[in-house]
């Protein structure tokens, strides 16, 4: 029989990715086979499934957290925001269309199905579904055919667990007031709240708990604390936070309007040798020795957002000196002669003039690229995996020097000075060899290798004890019921 339990949250960012991550780990540490769950994701960051599919990069970390490849039933509706009222809508891991907000609302109707038939799936497979909610419960707008948060959870019939950051504080008003809001059958599934991020005495705190419990007739399942340089990768926000070693390297990464899947370089935030800065609006890029041009859902309009800041000056000069550039995804469309959009696939129809840094330009087209791959650099055969997510096809000279052998193809590009790399891939610094290879490639010397898959194990580990010390864990599975299979 399968369970299945969904964690919400008061706010975006309260700490729902993390807490699934956490009760997953938890979970089969107790011998069940539990999976993640998020029915709609809106999210620029995201993975590419063995099968082909996209799915949010949080879902990924969360599979991982099962022992599981990520899936796109994990996922079934991802949302790619592509202007400030439009996104473009993946169901089942596959790119449907772009849609206006007030479209995709008429649409949800249908998006659920598709919710529900991955659910579904999911429940056949195993003892445990662990569901995370978007956004908040409580934002009236949206409650109308909601696919997100009490509309599904009232369409399967599960309890929900509520979450709220007291790190940001006015954590009681939080929990209460989303709590209020919703309806008196949403409220009676909500079995118990979690507060999360506490710093201090706990003593001090006691008396809230007591009035919460006390004024909401529901019980406060834990209170997590803060867990100081806990690494998980974010689904929205850029951490900044490193520590540096006296001899690290300067990387610049200039942070685009619609940047995506920025998670590449959470590995070279970690890297003791790396002084990784982020650059935004009105911000000119410092001297350094590395500047990494990130993906975009929009790499036209980013390519303006780019110029407007004059950071294409900033590079100019920056190579002038002697610097290497590495440009991945829309980073590398950017580098060629041009990016055309006949289609309007991530805006309005039309063509931008690129950097011109390579010689090739890039085409958009409805074919979008999905896959996992690997093979090897273009130098001292040092092994490369990764996945590509992209909507163009570049053409040009500059491909006949490409950055790397995949078997199937080759994928990239290298200028004629060796300054200057481009390539589709994502992930690029995850795998040892080739971090080792760039960095070295960018000035670093005497490199020293992190094992990043190891540090992602160990912070899942840390946060699943952290949640085993400090949450009723009986009292999250005991409310568990099989979901109703006629709805």
């Amino acid at each position: 029989m399968t369970l299945t339990l969904m964690i919400q949250g008061t706010t975006s960012d309260a700490g729902k990715s993390v807490t699934v991550a956490g009760l997953c780990r938890v979970f089969k540490r107790r011998g069940l086979s539990v999976a993640p769950f998020k029915p709609q994701n809106m999210a620029l960051n995201s993975a590419v499934t063995p099968e082909g599919g996209e799915i949010g990069r949080a879902q990924a970390v969360q599979a991982q957290a099962c022992g599981l490849l990520p899936h796109t039933d994990m996922n079934p509706v991802l949302l790619k925001p592509n202007s400030d009222t439009g996104a473009q809508v993946i169901i089942h891991g596959k790119a449907l269309s772009n849609m206006e907000a007030q479209d995709y609302h008429a649409y949800k109707k249908r998006a659920m199905v598709a919710v529900l038939e991955s659910h579904q799936r999911l429940c056949e497979q195993y003892d445990v579904i662990v569901v995370e909610g978007a956004g908040s419960p409580a934002e009236i707008n949206l409650r109308a055919n909601d696919i997100a948060n009490m509309g599904f959870a009232e369409a399967v019939n599960c309890p929900v667990v509520i979450v709220a950051d007291i790190d940001r504080g006015g954590v009681f008003a939080h929990l209460v007031g989303t709590l209020d809001l919703l309806s008196e059958s949403e409220q009676a599934r909500v079995t118990g709240f979690i507060i999360n991020r506490f710093r201090g005495d706990i003593a001090l705190l006691q008396s809230g708990l007591d009035w919460l419990e006390e004024r909401t007739g529901k019980p406060v399942i834990g209170v997590v604390p803060y867990i100081h340089d806990l690494h998980l990768e974010a689904e929205d926000a850029i951490d900044s936070r490193q520590t540096l070693s006296e001899n690290a390297i300067k990387v610049v990464v200039p942070v685009f309007t619609r940047i995506s899947n920025h998670t590449d370089f959470d590995v070279l935030r970690l890297h003791p040798q790396v002084d990784l800065k982020f650059v935004g609006k009105g911000e000119a890029v410092p001297p350094c020795d590395l500047i990494i041009l990130p993906g975009s859902k929009s790499t036209r309009r980013d390519l303006e957002y780019l110029r407007s800041n004059n950071w294409h000056k900033d590079i100019e000069k920056h190579l002038r000196y002697g610097g290497k550039v590495l440009g991945i995804c829309g980073g590398f469309q950017m580098l060629g002669r041009a990016v055309h959009d006949p289609d309007a696939i991530e805006g309005d129809a039309g063509s931008t003039t690129g950097l011109g840094l390579l010689d090739m330009e890039t085409a958009l087209g409805n074919d979008k690229t999905l896959r996992q791959v690997s093979g090897h650099l273009w130098a001292g055969k040092a092994k490369i995996r990764g996945y590509e997510i992209h909507a163009g096809i570049s053409t040009g000279p500059a491909l006949d020097t490409p950055f790397a052998d995949l078997g199937s193809h080759r994928d990239g590009a290298r200028s004629a000075d060796g300054q200057i790399i481009g390539s589709y891939l994502h992930g690029l610094f995850d795998e040892s060899e080739t971090r080792d290879s760039l960095l070295k490639w960018a000035g670093l010397y005497g490199v020293e290798t992190l094992d990043y898959a190891e540090v992602i194990e160990s912070n899942i580990d840390r946060l699943a004890d952290c949640l085993e010390a400090n949450l009723d864990i009986e009292a999250l599975l005991s409310p568990l019921t099989r979901p109703n299979k006629a709805q």
